[in-house]
């Protein structure tokens, strides 16, 4: 017997039937990422049931120096979840560690395995009437252990903060097979390090979450949903601050959806219809929320916000959803972009972030800089102006072919956005993660010192590069083909 022969008897052994496979056809869904920019080989897929499982596999990759790519949903925007061509590395899934552990109503606090689905969750937080606060596009099929290790969005960040700020407390299995256990969350905890803080947003470079501690809220009484048409985009950032100083703390989600991502949306879905009567050149989606208690209120402050806006000029046209179907379709507007944008033809995406204040001026900047230099692209941005942070995605020209475009022109365009948004004093990654699509990039524009800080963390905490390798961050020693 081969090692990888041996290897995969024991983790046979170990998982059992329903937990590891070699079968092409079972294996083929998950060797490519969302996008479909890369495929991947992989020794074998492992399904473990729970985190002793976990635990004992990883130990047994390390006995037999098996690299380790661990993978949720698979909805990433990186390639952060793929393995690489070589086909040495076991892939590891989550998703049979689907169950909710605890849900403590009254502390507003739930415990879940990290293949938990994020649409699952919010609907076991609304049985309770509680919410968890964030929510994307890839709902129904992003796990918390991916929203997790890679920090995830959305569009609830502007008030609630990234996946980061949900965590309270965290499980995770080390390089070496062991547990780290912090899941119980405590208000006051000064032991030094916050160790869970470490492995957020590490994509499974440092260790393989297994379990996640999150908070939740109370539901909200309710809320109002608008859609504004405007003239530019320095006129929503306008519009933005006035919400901020009339809506205040009600202010829950400020995206930005340009003309063409629109009009791409409406040709996508067959039954989509446009909110607004007239064509603006940007559109923004308002959402406002308030607790139970103040839900009568919220009209007011709606209607108050809208009149005031039009005597100011900050909009041409709005409309408020009139129930939560039409709030549903406003948001599915914003939602369908992504695959929209895909079925019309190859595409450089970037998720960036600039400061706030500076996102409009950026977007007005860059966007004919990008169009000249590569004549017949078009740059196309939308997203989460209110927290500074817009997907920048330059569109090839008519014709071009999807795969061949991307690595050619389309590696050219990447850099040169990244240059531009490092230049801006942003950053290369705002919310999708670094993956295998932009670590090169990271390790070219990153500041030397945060790098080096970054391949410390890594060789202490997985000195033989077993997890996860080739992603996230640039080492000499990663066991990737860059």
């Amino acid at each position: 017997m081969t090692q990888s022969d041996t290897f995969l008897a024991a983790a046979a052994d170990l998982l059992g039937p329903r937990g590891l496979t070699r079968d092409a056809d079972l294996l083929a869904p998950w060797l490519t990422d969302w996008r479909g920019r890369f495929t991947g080989k992989a020794l074998a897929l492992a399904s473990p049931a729970n985190t002793g499982e976990v635990a004992r596999l990883v130990k047994l990759c390390a006995k037999h120096d098996v690299p380790i790519v661990p993978q949720g949903g698979n909805s990433g925007m990186s390639g952060g979840a793929t393995p690489d061509g070589t086909g040495e590395a076991l892939l590891l899934s989550l998703r049979r560690m689907d169950a909710i552990r605890d849900f403590d109503a009254d502390a507003r606090q739930v415990t879940c395995e990290a293949g938990v689905i994020l649409q699952s969750l919010h609907k076991k937080a609304e049985e309770h009437r509680l919410r968890f606060p964030l929510t994307l596009g890839g709902k129904g099929s992003a796990t918390i252990g991916g929203l997790v290790s890679t920090n995830a969005g959305g569009t609830q960040v502007l008030r609630h903060g990234t996946m980061r700020a949900q965590v309270l407390g965290l499980e995770a299995v080390l390089a070496d097979g062991s547990v780290l256990d912090t899941l119980t969350p405590l208000k006051k905890d000064n032991r030094g390090f916050d160790l869970k803080q470490l492995l957020i947003g590490s994509e499974g470079t440092l260790g393989i979450v297994t379990a996640a501690t999150l908070r939740l809220l109370p539901e909200s009484g309710d809320r109002r949903v608008i859609w504004a048409g405007l003239d530019s985009l320095q006129m929503a950032r306008k519009l933005l601050l006035h919400c901020e100083r009339l809506a205040g703390d009600s202010l829950e989600g400020f995206e930005v959806v340009p003309a063409h991502s629109l009009a791409a949306v409406l040709d996508h879905l067959p039954d989509a219809r446009a909110p607004l009567v007239g064509k603006h050149s940007w559109n923004a989606l308002i959402e406002l929320v308030a607790p139970a208690d103040e839900a009568e209120a919220l009209g007011g402050t709606t209607e108050e916000l809208l009149e005031s806006a039009m005597k100011q000029d900050l909009l041409g046209d709005a409309v408020v959803a009139a129930n939560e179907t039409q709030a549903e379709a406003f948001w599915q507007l914003r939602d369908s972009i992504a695959p929209a944008e895909r079925a019309i033809g190859p595409a450089m995406q970037h998720d960036i972030s600039v400061p706030v204040a500076r996102m409009a001026d950026f977007v007005e900047a860059a966007s004919p800089m990008v169009e000249k230099r590569f004549p017949g692209t078009r740059a196309i941005a939308f997203g989460h102006l209110g927290d500074g942070n817009v997907h920048f995605h330059v569109l090839a020209p008519a014709g071009a072919a999807r795969g061949e475009w991307e690595k050619s022109e389309g590696k050219a365009i990447s850099a040169y956005v990244h240059d531009l948004v490092t230049e801006w004093g942003g950053s290369i990654s705002a919310e999708h993660g670094i993956g295998q699509v932009k670590r090169d990039e990271l390790g070219r524009l990153g500041g030397p010192v945060a790098l080096a800080v970054m391949r410390s963390v890594k060789q202490a905490l997985d000195p033989r590069g077993l997890l996860n390798p080739g992603k996230l961050v640039p080492l000499a020693k990663d066991r990737a083909t860059p």
